[in-house]
């Protein structure tokens, strides 16, 4: 099986392993990508938008893997947003449609944190540690393409690039204390 591997650098991730271990040949990306020609693309720390073209003429499904718990926090930064708007935290594995994350899911696992003693950082890479995890426990019903597809709830959030606070303090704040100071200076704005 050829596996189009876009985002992180194979040596970044366990699931290039993992799909070496299961007989797949990976081919790698982390530029944009003008076709798809595999069996199986996997998108994991890809930072570009694949247009919709690219997605209509690829010769497979495109897989990716997402730090939220989808339909909450969509697009950038989902670990901040997952604390700021108080929505639930987890990890996504879904495929890739015309939408911002919005393509139905394979499989999904949900986290719970405490932020009082934690830092982004910490959570962010506890995220990316269980989204892998998914990935390689549910390794064979991805290859097989034998999974059971679930719709996304209509409701939920995205947020972009540009929605994250100016004066946030970084990723190696205590996310209470960090939250709870931005709240607090947006009410003296308001």
């Amino acid at each position: 099986m050829n596996v189009l591997l876009l985002g992180y650098e194979p040596h970044e991730t366990r699931i290039a392993a993992e799909l070496q271990k299961q007989g797949c040949n990976l081919e790698h990306s982390s530029a944009p990508v003008g076709n798809i020609q595999a069996d199986l693309a996997v998108s994991f720390g890809y930072r570009h938008i694949i247009r919709p073209q690219i997605l209509d003429s690829a010769s497979c499904p495109v897989v990716n893997l997402h730090i939220s718990y989808l339909p909450y926090n969509r697009g950038a930064h989902p670990n901040f947003w997952s604390f700021y708007d108080g929505t639930p935290s987890g990890v996504s594995i879904h495929l890739i449609d015309q939408g911002i994350d919005t393509g139905p899911i394979l499989h999904q696992r949900k986290l719970t944190f405490n932020p009082t003693n934690m830092t982004f950082s910490q959570t962010y890479q506890q995220l990316l540690n269980e989204v892998q995890q998914l990935f390689i426990d549910n390794i064979e019903s991805i290859l097989s393409k034998n999974w059971q597809l679930h719709d996304q709830a209509a409701s939920g959030t995205v947020h972009y690039l540009a929605d994250l606070p100016s004066d946030f303090s970084g990723w190696d704040s205590n996310i209470a204390a960090e939250i709870q100071r931005l709240k607090s200076n947006r009410g003296s704005i308001l």
